[in-house]
């Protein structure tokens, strides 16, 4: 699973019945007066059970199981696993089950111990699962109307060092605390002696049912069944377009142009030159470094060959998107980008051409660009001599240095000047009068 990845189940598609097991009682059940006390006989020894019932919207649901009478080994400890008929593709957001113990033990009746109610799903609308400790409502059965007056989740202005180190326990059972199996030893057995230092402190004034949840390959999210089914939209009927006015398109995120400066500035101080891609990174660089003239680099992108940018003096093609990724208005930044250009592996026509485009406005850019085109041949310019007329329009004054080399090198070819006149006489058909001036100079 890659570490971006979240993976989960929705509960409308989870066919199985809803599961769960009631462990033990912890604490010691209030003695009753019978008929046997008041005639100066003991109290008889109390015969409980655990009785379930699913409540959804505040409805019972289905029938109530009930755990065995008998317990295994320790007394109230019935660890019994139970089924409901409702399945996790009925529940809803607000579905509980309601855990009433009952003690049968008196010759009259069965008496209610106490309840409580424990919802199937948090605030998050997920799951829960594994462990939790129920407090009961002493006297009272567990109420599943929506909101419940019996809640087994323990207030929180009442929680202590007991309900912290269970709520820690709880998340290394579901996997989200490392397990280290040397170290987990050792604080299990920290962690009993801790809790049972603050039973003793605090003494057990309530009584507390564990129940354990069914648990999950993945996190299960709620979703209704039927929730996801595409209905027919009203516009589609239609054949009118909808527009819808949206102010940020197209518009650069500032938040991520912050965190680009800031960490650029942060490493510019320390730079290691002898930084190197994984291999990974020099997948993505290569990938980066075929993409054409018109594509814009993202925020990663840019990041990337900026790091590796002393890698990549040696590559030829890297140049142009390397100065792609420089923050011009950042002096110092700009200013570093410049001498780099200079140590870099020298580049091809075709390239310089792209560096004379409208994205690059730096003058030394554009005069790098141009001493490059100096090592062409006549022949070689005149096949790029219409691209780079055009691209006088660009230039932030009408005598650069792009001007001056077409001039020089027309003056020496007779082919290259006559071409080069027309090339100019087709610029000042148009109608803007701002480069007019400017092709008159050439």
């Amino acid at each position: 699973m890659g570490g971006n990845e979240f993976r989960f189940f929705l509960s409308c598609d989870i066919n199985s019945p809803v599961a769960y097991r009631v462990d033990r009682l912890e604490g010691t059940p209030p003695k009753k007066s019978s008929s046997e006390s008041e005639n100066g006989l003991e109290s008889p020894i109390p015969e409980l059970y655990v009785e379930c019932a699913l409540y959804i919207d505040g409805n019972l649901f289905g029938l109530r199981t009930k755990t065995r009478l008998e317990s295994t080994g320790k007394p109230n400890n019935w660890n019994d696993f139970g089924t409901l008929t409702a399945k996790y593709r009925d529940l809803t957001a607000d579905a509980q089950l309601a855990f009433t113990v009952w003690d049968v033990s008196s010759s009259k009746q069965d008496v209610v111990v106490g309840g409580a109610t424990l919802r199937l799903f948090n605030s998050k609308k997920q799951l829960k699962t594994g462990q939790h400790k129920l407090r009961l409502w002493l006297g009272r059965e567990a109420d599943g109307s929506v909101p419940t007056t019996t809640p087994g989740k323990v207030p929180k202005h009442e929680r202590g060092e007991i309900e912290r180190l269970e709520k820690l326990e709880n998340k290394y059972e579901r996997g989200q605390i490392q397990h280290i199996q040397w170290l987990d030893e050792l604080t299990v057995k920290a962690v009993e002696e801790i809790k049972e230092r603050e039973r003793q402190r605090i003494g057990m004034s309530h009584l507390h049912l564990i129940v354990y949840l069914w648990p999950f390959e993945h996190p299960v999210r709620f979703q209704e069944l039927g929730a996801n089914y595409l209905l027919p939209s009203p516009i589609s009927s239609s054949n009118e377009l909808v527009r819808v006015w949206d102010p940020e398109v197209g518009r650069t995120n500032p938040c991520e142009n912050k965190q680009v400066k800031l960490a650029r500035s942060l490493t510019r101080g320390v730079i290691d030159r002898e930084l190197k891609p994984s291999s990974d990174e020099r997948k993505e660089i290569s990938k980066i470094l075929k993409y054409p003239p018109t594509r814009t680099l993202n925020g990663e992108e840019r990041q990337l060959l900026w790091n590796f940018r002393y890698y990549l003096v040696s590559d030829k093609r890297a140049l142009t998107k390397f100065l792609r990724c420089v923050e011009w208005s950042d002096a110092q930044e700009a200013r570093q980008a410049l001498n780099l250009m200079r140590q870099w592996a020298p580049i091809d026509t075709a390239d310089a051409l792209e560096l004379l485009s409208p994205v690059f406005d730096s003058e030394e850019v554009r005069a790098y660009a141009v001493k490059v085109l100096e090592r062409a041949e006549d022949e070689e310019l005149q096949c790029y001599l219409l691209q780079l007329v055009q691209a006088l329009r660009f230039e932030r004054s009408d005598k650069s240095y792009l001007s001056s080399f077409l001039v020089r090198r027309s003056a020496k070819n007779i082919v290259l000047a006559s071409f080069l006149r027309w090339y100019l006489m087709v610029e000042l058909l148009d109608p803007d009068p701002k480069y007019v001036k400017r092709f008159y100079s050439a």
